[in-house]
């Protein structure tokens, strides 16, 4: 197979222009050309420029060889790399008899979904513990929040089969090191489980939320019919260790789980199970995260500012955006987890605390566009131990509680009042899409002095990036806490926890991944390295 990268056609072309491009590129008549993949498709749309989309193609051509010597100085023609998925391992059949224990996955996110399933078509049939229900349930419970104000601490945004990712923008698409292609692998199976087949090419893929869900179920039922096992509303409450080896899960109300190969696949809102495995002696670090607002702006404002003459063009879509400020302060304020035509939605996992994050659907056609605007901070900022940054985060939601009038509602002001320092008693042109809804005060109590300085300083800094983002009805939402794991359960090269073997911490929760794509990719990743371990220790036994 060639590459082909860098290849520009104008984006309203017809079909045949994509092969008709390839020939001329490659100087072949079409009895040459064999058959051609998109491998990935952007588009440029700079206002001083014709809008196109850039291509990167891989194809089959007669003569290959010939054809690479004729463009080996052209760093835009190339052998295509091998971006199939290549299982590492073959479950023992002391696995496939019931003879030794099963693996075990904690947490059915991205990342257990992942590492279940591969695990599964390696024929090792997982054990999945998930605390929360299967997603169409977790669903309506989800709405119960979003509708009438009821939280349910055990099914929620966070927790539930899909995980946090469930209920975002379902964006594919993440800045890891990927050389072995993963993320192909989880595109591919996302492809096969119903997802649109475009989101094997296009720069940044997503599926959305209602379709997510869909997608899930599909994944699980592979998961259950390759002989794994999904157990849904089990809580896991502390682990069972032996001279430094996990051989079990204790589970709440339910009989002890033995197991000596364990995924933890938590999510960064495990904060329970979090304190479990510090008390049971795994060893865990504060790491640094993000505190800060969502930001609503009109979309359509955001589509002028970033496509110029090319704003509303359905080809490329809702427009998004991605900024970053240095402070004066020293701290960096950066937008985070954009998502376009989407809405803010209600993302606690606890009683009497309020946490905003961000959700559109495939369509991404609602009003607004929305961001969370996250100021950078460190153990040195709460200091007192690997869980002091769960305290630092459930302190700040539950202030936020008190400043939305203690029903769930959110504490938001509009960006100019912001900016002056004075509350907002009244929205303006954007109205805020958060439900159970916005309760309008003073966010400069929401946050630390030198978060609400920044953030201050960052608006109008993002003002030249982007005209009109400090409008001044524009709306921010309080308050953005679950960015990333407080905390890294720190592992070493063969992918287990630094002093409890068999304990396999992974993705997001395990301060490992950031979203959807690369805690899947931690996930395949994790799974090979216990598949391999497993099939070591079986064969050391013989």
């Amino acid at each position: 197979m060639i590459r082909i990268t860098e290849l520009r056609l104008p984006i309203s072309h017809p079909p045949q222009a994509l092969e008709e491009g390839i020939l001329k590129r490659l100087g072949l008549s079409a009895k040459d050309l064999i058959a051609f993949d998109i491998f990935k498709r952007s588009y440029d749309a700079r206002t001083n420029v014709a809008l196109a989309f850039i291509y990167t193609i891989d194809c089959s051509v007669k003569d290959e060889d010939s054809l690479l010597k004729k463009f080996a100085n052209d760093i835009h023609i190339r052998p295509s790399p091998d971006t199939s998925y290549h299982f590492v391992a073959k479950a023992p059949e002391s696995i496939l008899n019931g003879d030794v224990l099963r693996p075990v996955v904690i947490g059915f996110g991205p990342c257990g979904i992942f590492a279940a399933l591969v695990l599964a078509q390696m024929g090792f049939k997982p054990i999945v513990l998930e605390r929360g229900k299967p997603v169409r349930e977790r669903t309506q419970d989800t709405w119960g929040l979003w509708r009438k104000n009821i939280l349910n601490p055990e099914s929620n945004v966070q927790f539930g089969e899909g995980g946090a990712g469930t209920f975002s923008d379902g964006k594919l698409y993440s800045q890891i090191k990927d050389p072995k292609f993963y993320g192909r692998k989880v595109i591919a199976e996302f492809i096969k489980a119903g997802a649109p087949e475009e989101i094997r090419y296009v720069a940044k893929p997503h599926i959305g939320t209602f379709r997510l869900v869909g997608v899930v179920e599909k994944i699980r039922q592979q998961i259950i019919e390759l002989g794994g096992e999904i157990r849904f509303s089990q809580k896991v409450v502390g682990f069972d260790i032996e001279n430094d080896q996990i051989t079990g899960i204790k589970i709440e109300n339910q009989p002890d789980l033995a197991a000596n190969h364990v995924i933890l696949a938590l999510g960064h809102s495990a904060r329970d199970t979090f304190k479990a495995l510090h008390e049971a002696g795994v060893f865990m670090e504060a790491k640094p995260f993000s505190v800060g607002f969502r930001i609503e702006h009109p979309q359509s404002l955001i589509d002028k500012a970033r496509l110029g003459p090319h704003a509303g063009n359905e080809l490329i879509g809702a427009a998004d955006y991605k900024l970053v400020h240095h402070a004066k302060n020293g701290r960096s304020v950066y937008s985070f987890c954009m998502c376009p035509g989407g809405t803010v939605v209600a993302a606690t996992s606890e009683p009497n605390r309020v946490v905003t994050n961000g959700m559109s659907q495939y369509s991404r056609n609602e009003r607004n566009a929305n961001a969370g605007i996250v100021v950078g901070i460190t153990p040195e900022d709460y200091p007192g131990g690997p869980l002091a940054g769960i305290e630092f985060q459930r302190a700040l939601e539950s202030k936020a509680y008190e400043l939305g009038g203690r029903t769930y509602e959110a504490p938001g002001q509009l960006v100019g009042d912001f900016l002056e320092g004075k509350p907002s008693t009244e929205f303006g042109s954007v109205m805020p899409s958060y439900k159970p809804g916005v309760h309008l005060t003073d966010l400069a109590q929401s946050l630390p002095d030198y978060a609400i300085e920044a953030i201050r300083e960052a608006i109008p800094a993002f003002e030249k990036q982007i005209k009109g983002f400090s409008m001044k009805d524009a709306v921010l939402t309080g308050i953005e806490t679950r960015t990333s794991s407080p905390l890294r359960i720190t592992r070493g090269p063969n992918f287990q926890s630094l002093n409890i073997k068999g304990l396999y911490p992974a993705g997001e929760g395990a301060g490992y991944a950031g979203g959807i794509l690369s805690a899947g990719v931690d996930g395949i990743k994790v799974a090979e390295a216990l598949a391999l371990d497993y099939c070591s220790k079986q064969s050391s036994s013989i």
